[in-house]
C-alpha cells in the first residue's frame, strides 16, 4: 500500500479509500445492493489487511446503517489510532422542517448522532455531503468550526459542488479565522471529466486533496459496453449521471478495454490508474465482491504511458454538469 499526505495537512492516508455506502442493514432503507452486516465484515476486514487505513462513510447511507456497519467492523479489526475515518453531513436524516441540510442545527446535531453511530468520540474527517443553498455559508462555516474546536473532528472536506462555491467558503474560513477545507470529494472518472475544468486547477492551487467518488463510473468502466449487473438495474441515481453522449462514452469503454488487453489486467485497474495519477489524489473505491479490492490495490502499480493516456481521454466530449444534487 502507498500512503500520502492528504493535502496539505500532515495525515497520512492510504492511496485506496474504500467507499461504504454498499454497506448497510436491509431493513433500513438499503440500496438494493447493499450488503448486509455480516456480507459486509469481510471487505472491511481484507481492506485492512491491504494497507487500507481510510474509510468513508455518510449518516444518510442506508439510514445510518452504514455508520453502525463500519463503526463495529473497525472496532473489532483496527486500532482507532491507525484507521481515517470520514462521514458527511447534509442530506435528509428525517422528515419535516431541519431534518436536512447544514444549518447549525442540523449540523451539531447531527455529528454527535454519527459519532453514536460510529461507535468513537471523533471522526477524522467531517464532510459536507453537498452545497446548501438555503443556509448561509457563514454559518454552515462557523457550526464546523465549533465541530473541530470541540474536538469531535480533526479535519473538515467538501463534497460535489461548483468551484465559485468551494472558493467562496475556503475565502470566508480564512477571512473569520475558521478551520479550512482540506479534503474535495468530487465526481471524475473517465466517462466524466467536467471537473478538470475548474474545480481540479482549484484544489491544486489550494492544497486541497481529492477525494473522486465513483471512479469506475459505477462499474461502467469495469465491463464491455450494454452488460448491466443487479446494480446498475437498480441504481436511479446513477441513471442521472450517464443520461447523455453515450456513443462517446462507448467509445471510451471499449479504449479501457483495448488497454487492459493488451496489458492483461482487468479493465478496473486501467481505469483505476487514469484517476491515480492525478496528483494530490485518493479515489473513494467500493467493494462487493472480492476482486474488488485487489484490483484496487493493483491499480497502484499500473503506469499508464503517454499514449494509453492519450488513448483513453481522445474519445471524451464535454459532458452536462452533473452530480452537484
Amino acid at each position: 500500500m502507498e500512503y500520502v499526505k492528504l493535502g496539505r495537512t500532515g495525515l497520512d492516508v492510504s492511496r485506496i479509500c474504500l467507499g461504504c455506502m454498499s454497506y448497510g442493514d436491509p431493513g433500513k432503507g438499503a440500496h438494493a445492493w447493499s450488503l448486509s452486516e455480516e456480507d459486509s465484515r469481510p471487505f472491511i476486514r481484507r481492506a485492512v489487511e491491504l494497507g487500507i487505513n481510510f474509510f468513508d462513510t455518510a449518516n444518510v447511507y442506508s439510514a445510518g446503517s452504514s455508520e453502525e456497519i463500519v463503526g463495529r467492523a473497525l472496532k473489532d479489526f483496527a486500532r482507532r489510532d491507525e484507521i481515517v475515518l470520514a462521514t458527511k453531513v447534509h442530506n435528509r436524516m428525517h422528515e419535516g422542517p431541519n431534518g436536512a441540510g447544514l444549518s447549525r442545527k442540523a449540523i451539531l446535531s447531527e455529528i454527535d448522532k454519527s459519532l453514536k453511530r460510529l461507535g468513537t468520540d471523533y471522526v477524522d474527517l467531517y464532510q459536507i455531503h453537498r452545497f446548501d443553498r438555503h443556509t448561509p455559508i457563514e454559518e454552515t462555516l462557523e457550526a464546523l468550526n465549533d465541530v473541530v474546536r470541540a474536538g469531535k473532528a480533526r479535519y473538515i472536506g467538501a463534497s460535489s459542488m461548483y468551484a465559485w462555491q468551494f472558493m467562496k467558503m475556503l475565502a470566508t474560513s480564512e477571512k473569520h479565522g475558521w478551520a479550512r477545507f482540506v479534503t474535495m470529494q468530487n465526481y471524475l472518472n473517465l466517462l466524466y471529466r467536467e471537473e478538470e475544468r475548474e474545480m481540479l486547477p482549484l484544489c491544486l492551487s489550494e492544497g486541497i486533496g481529492l477525494m473522486p467518488w465513483s471512479p469506475l463510473a459505477r462499474g461502467r468502466l469495469t465491463r464491455e459496453w450494454g452488460t448491466s449487473t443487479s446494480r446498475s438495474e437498480t441504481d436511479e441515481f446513477g441513471r442521472t449521471l450517464y443520461a447523455n453522449s453515450e456513443a462517446a462514452d462507448r467509445k471510451v469503454v471499449e479504449a479501457v478495454g483495448e488497454i487492459a488487453a493488451k496489458r492483461g489486467v482487468p479493465r478496473a485497474q486501467v481505469a483505476l490508474a487514469w484517476v491515480l495519477q492525478k496528483p494530490m489524489t485518493t479515489p473513494i473505491v467500493g467493494a462487493t465482491k472480492p476482486h474488488h479490492l485487489d484490483d484496487a490495490v493493483a491499480a497502484l502499480q499500473l503506469r499508464l504511458n503517454a499514449e494509453e493516456v492519450a488513448a483513453l481521454e481522445a474519445p471524451y466530449i464535454p459532458h452536462p454538469v452533473t452530480g452537484f444534487s
